[in-house]
């Protein structure tokens, strides 16, 4: 049995794509291979150098390729908000792949919390409450417009520490990375539940690249050389990159679908396919709770009212 593959991404011409972090590593991997099959892709970077940088590493090797680059800081709401609002100008945006992210830095706050909840999950719920307007718009009524989230098996054993947001009760680094990668599975679910309940033609879907050798590690102190130790024997980028890519793209990714590497246990794999989520990730009360703390925290409300079935559990046998 097989999974989706390179050679699975379908042809995307007339698609415009906005890739956060998309300057190296997963984000720069995503953005040359939608590249390649015709999309239009913006690159959302909060390095301008770096962004551009990558827009001349693509024309190398796809020369007919259409980027641009967006300046975007995850950890700013007033860069969030500026980056959005070039964005609504562009004539379409099909695909949102909120993908860049931060990997156990020592404990810094951002937007009043610990970063890596800030930028992991915060950021790209921001981005996303503003710009799903436009997605809605580019789609129409009979196309359709996708938001994917990149998650990690991290999120594994997890849990939203809502009385310590901000690291001031104890900070463990990999435990505040796992709580963002849970919030990124939780807001996937939540999301993908109210866009059907408004018959939205958006859809949300969710992805992990396993274990993949890309700059999250540069946090490692002395072990950043394993960045390129794992890149060999487990993913690459371009490797940890086709569950993002399916997600985006494939006919046969379902809203509301969760994407891995399809070998190893979810750790490695040179194809893409169903991933699992935990209770906890798919728990609709936790979700619906972060979902209005989130709100709370950036001030921006997507706008989406919740689908109550999930909440109310089975009625039926009731008299």
């Amino acid at each position: 049995m097989t999974g989706f593959t390179s050679d699975d991404i379908p042809d995307c011409s007339g698609k415009t794509a906005l890739v956060t972090g998309a300057n190296t590593g997963l984000g720069y991997a995503i953005s040359e291979a939608l590249a390649r099959k015709g999309a239009e892709v913006i690159l959302a970077c909060r390095d301008e150098e770096k962004g551009e940088a990558a827009r001349a590493r693509i024309a190398e090797t796809a020369p007919e390729a259409n980027t641009r680059y967006l300046q975007l800081d995850l950890a700013d709401l007033d860069s969030i908000k500026a980056a959005a609002a070039k964005a609504k100008k562009e004539k379409r945006l099909d695909l949102l792949i909120n993908n860049a992210g931060i990997m156990v830095p020592p404990l810094r706050l951002e937007m009043g919390v610990e970063s890596q909840f800030a930028i992991n999950h915060l950021g790209h719920f921001a981005l996303t409450g503003l710009l799903l307007n436009k997605l809605t718009k580019s789609a129409g009524k009979k196309g359709h417009a996708r938001i994917v989230n990149q998650a990690s098996i991290a999120h594994k054993g997890a849990r939203i520490d809502f009385d310590n947001l901000d690291g001031s009760k104890g900070y463990l680094r990999q435990k505040f990375y796992g709580q963002s990668k849970l919030a990124n599975l939780l807001f996937t679910f939540e999301l993908d539940r109210r866009l059907r309940a408004a018959q939205s033609n958006v859809s949300a879907y969710a992805c992990h690249p396993g274990i993949a050798g890309t700059e999250l590690m540069r946090n490692l102190g002395p072990f950043a050389f394993m960045g390129k130790v794992v890149g060999a024997v487990l993913n690459n980028p371009d490797e940890g990159a086709l569950p993002a890519l399916m997600a985006a793209t494939s006919p046969d990714a379902e809203p509301g679908g969760y994407y891995g590497p399809y070998g190893l246990v979810e750790i490695s794999g040179r194809s893409a396919g169903r991933a699992i989520a935990t209770a906890t990730a798919r728990d609709p009360l936790l979700a619906a709770r972060l979902w209005d703390k989130s709100i709370e925290l950036t001030g921006i409300d997507p706008g989406l009212a919740p689908d109550a079935a999930p909440y109310l559990g089975d009625i039926s046998s009731e008299s």
